[in-house]
């Protein structure tokens, strides 16, 4: 939607709101109050609506899982009795091993800020991990650089993720700098919503405070990284919604150092673009891109237009993929559901 930084903070557009959601309404509800989820808890849900959160009351056969942080839902004006959720724009949601349902972590993002820090926890692997998570989820991913301040040139952490994505905005900064908002203004414009995902410890809660004007009492705590391994300690606990001073809003995550993949194939094709086009070119439909002979993947390699390290951990995705991902199986009509064998 049209971006108009002279949006009244405390409207329905500068919250998100959108014709999306506006079509989405029935004649009967106009006149129901639309609120955005800012906080889920086991037995409870918070949402705003320009002013302050206010608790929302649960049917006895709502759950809480149901709902993601940024959820825009529909509110009876008088007893504040959720009535239903909105369809969402996008949805980042986390696949946990074991689980039979994704765990949901935040709704209608228009940026994924996948922050990592300028020390050893930058991980390349780990970030194509979370773009392939932002691409599924319908987000626009944006890799932050956070603790410029602790390193002589920030130039070789740059080097290292530029080109993980094709068009990927790469932004270097101290989180904890004033600068910092203007940096990333781009993306918080009001009606903006973002998200902060990353390791522990990697300055998300000091960003948050930056963006949200945080300080004293109302700052996220912020915890320091060991020194042997520059792995952080959890800080953040649970996920949030905040407003950005002067537009947009954030929501805050715990940090995540495990993303399984599944279920994420069009993510990876758009993370891998240059081998997903190449793949066409091969002689076999199924090719592997390992030994088979017409392959136009390995020809790139060989010409030297390829990274075969991308092609490894491409094929590492890729199958983690294909093992995790939940296939249809049987007869017509009397179908199940279950994950693919693990040999191949």
């Amino acid at each position: 939607m049209t971006q108009n930084t002279d949006l009244d903070a405390t409207s329905q557009p500068a919250l998100g709101w959108s014709a999306f959601f506006d079509d989405q309404l029935g004649p009967e509800e106009q006149s129901l109050d639309r609120m955005r989820i800012a906080t889920v808890h086991r037995a409870r849900l918070t949402a705003v609506a320009g002013g302050d959160p206010v608790r929302l009351t649960l049917s006895p056969q709502a759950s809480t899982a149901d709902y993601a942080v940024g959820d825009w839902v529909l509110v009876d004006p008088q007893t504040r009795l959720l009535l239903r959720r909105l369809d969402r724009r996008s949805v980042l949601q986390r696949h946990t091993e074991g689980a039979r349902v994704p765990q949901l972590i935040a709704a209608n993002v228009d940026t994924l800020f996948i922050v990592t820090s300028c020390n050893d926890d930058l991980n390349p692997a780990r970030l194509e991990r979370y773009l392939a998570f932002a691409n599924e989820a319908g987000t626009n991913p944006v890799i932050v650089l956070t603790k410029v301040d602790q390193v002589p040139d920030p130039a070789p952490y740059i080097a290292q993720v530029a080109g993980l994505q094709r068009g990927l905005a790469v932004v270097a900064l101290d989180a904890t700098s004033a600068q910092a908002a203007g940096q990333l203004a781009q993306w918080c414009a009001p009606g903006q919503t973002v998200a902060l995902v990353g390791s522990s410890g990697v300055g998300k809660s000091s960003l948050l405070n930056t963006l949200a004007g945080k300080t004293g009492a109302e700052a996220q705590e912020t915890g320091s990284i060991r020194e042997a391994d520059a792995k952080g300690r959890h800080t953040t606990t649970a996920r949030s919604l905040h407003p950005i001073t002067g537009g947009g809003w954030v929501i805050d995550t715990p940090g995540m150092r495990t993303l399984h993949i599944s279920d994420t194939a069009f993510g990876l094709d758009q993370l891998f673009a240059e081998i997903t086009e190449l793949a066409p070119a091969c002689r076999f439909r199924d090719c592997t891109h390992a030994h088979e002979p017409g392959c136009a993947v390995q020809a790139a390699i060989a010409a030297g237009t390829l990274d075969p390290a991308r092609l490894d951990r491409w094929r590492k995705l890729h199958d983690e993929n294909r093992a995790n991902t939940p296939v249809q199986s049987g007869p017509r009509g009397n179908r199940t559901t279950k994950l693919p064998s693990k040999r191949w």
